[in-house]
């Protein structure tokens, strides 16, 4: 898709948790907007914690915040608000709209910031954060953080949400009815069928012949590893042939390693090797309730994978059941056994399910959907959409 100029200057202040210093789905989502800003002739400028050495190099200018390490989670920081530096930085860039990515201290000082100046505040929700309490023992806090994120989205301009699903939870729960969907995207260059390689699955020791069940993700204890492992022992308990192959680095790893007994953990991958690992897979496991979209989810589909998933925000929005994958209660063990076991016994059913989602990922093209978001811009500051 060619580039869609800007017909007037704009300058838009950007503020994440996480832009660059832990790759994840979400930050590589703001990044490539970021860059289709630059694209349109919009003047990004972002702001976020920072590290010596991040996992890759910011789209766009990027100023450090002052943050400290998230206890218990050291690898994520929290940023210290906005300090006085990093504030003379943002009046000096005079941004038109400030888009918000993250509730947290840096969030709230940004947001408190641009309507004290008369600048519009929009935010995406990338993940659901109220749901993590639960996997760490501290559920009871869960109704106390809903009311704080209610209250740091009301009186924004707009929200952008991933997915239809997560649109209507944010809906239902009252966090507000300015809501646009801002989908996602999948690089058709990287996520692709004809990236399989029988020599590299042979290498891992894989048997020929066996079905390969890929888990992609940080392995963290939120994505869902207990029902992973747990799914994986009663496959072997039904004697169902398959091989467990996961992808992904995280402070979970020796826990979940200790509970998939044969399985190959073949660590974080990025690029070709990530895409030839889901498309060496024959169907993809996602038992996260957390997503709001579910971009794995998505990379497997444009890979002819079949996805079992939990019916939750993101993959509800994503999977047909029954026709490009399969969608099955969150939690429910047994359920999610069944649909693999389906797909393990019977490979034209997941070629047929794999095809469909191949057919329905060509339908998430990042310009379009980045346009989306900017041209919401213009809308909320009167030029209409450019």
């Amino acid at each position: 898709m060619t580039s869609k100029p800007c017909p007037a200057p704009l300058r838009v202040a950007v503020f994440s948790g996480n832009y660059n210093y832990v790759k994840d789905g979400a930050n590589q989502a703001l990044n490539r907007l970021v860059g289709r800003m630059l694209a349109r002739g919009i003047e990004p400028r972002v702001y976020s914690a920072v590290v010596s050495k991040p996992a890759f190099p910011p789209t766009g200018t990027l100023v450090g915040v002052p943050s400290i390490p998230i206890p218990g989670r050291g690898e994520y920081r929290l940023a210290l608000g906005l300090p006085p530096a990093q504030r003379r930085d943002l009046e000096a860039f005079q941004p038109d709209i400030v888009h918000l990515s993250a509730p947290d201290w840096l969030g709230h000082a940004a947001k408190r910031w641009a309507q004290a100046s008369r600048v519009p505040v929009v935010a995406s929700v990338h993940t659901r954060f109220e749901t993590y309490f639960d996997y760490y023992g501290i559920g009871f806090i869960r109704r106390g953080v809903e009311r704080l994120l209610k209250r740091f989205y009301a009186d924004l301009a707009e929200i952008y949400a991933p997915s239809e699903s997560m649109a209507a939870v944010l809906r239902d729960e009252g966090y507000s009815e300015r809501i646009h969907i801002w989908s996602r995207g999948v690089d058709r260059h990287i996520f692709r069928p004809e990236a399989r390689d029988m020599a590299w699955r042979d290498s891992l020791g894989i048997a020929l012949g066996t079905p390969v069940i890929v888990f992609v993700g940080r392995l963290v204890l939120e994505k869902g590893l207990d029902i992973v492992s747990a799914v994986g022992e009663e496959l072997r308990r039904r004697g169902v042939p398959h091989h467990m192959l996961v992808v992904g680095d995280g402070p979970a790893r020796q826990w979940f390693e200790e509970r998939m007994p044969g399985a190959s953990f073949i660590g974080f991958q990025t690029g070709a090797a990530l895409g030839r690992a889901y498309a060496s897979s024959d169907m993809f496991l996602n038992p996260s309730i957390t997503e709001t979209f579910g971009n794995v989810t998505l990379e497997a589909m444009a890979s002819a994978v079949p996805p079992v998933a939990a019916r939750a925000t993101g993959s509800s929005s994503l999977v047909a059941d029954g026709i490009s994958g399969r969608l099955v209660p969150p939690a429910d063990i047994g359920a999610f056994a069944d649909a693999l076991e389906a797909y393990a016994r019977d490979p034209a059913l997941r070629a047929a399910h794999g095809a469909e989602s191949l057919a329905r990922a060509g339908a998430y093209d990042w310009d379009a959907i980045n346009d989306s978001v900017l041209d919401r811009y213009f809308e909320i500051l009167g030029h209409g959409a450019r």
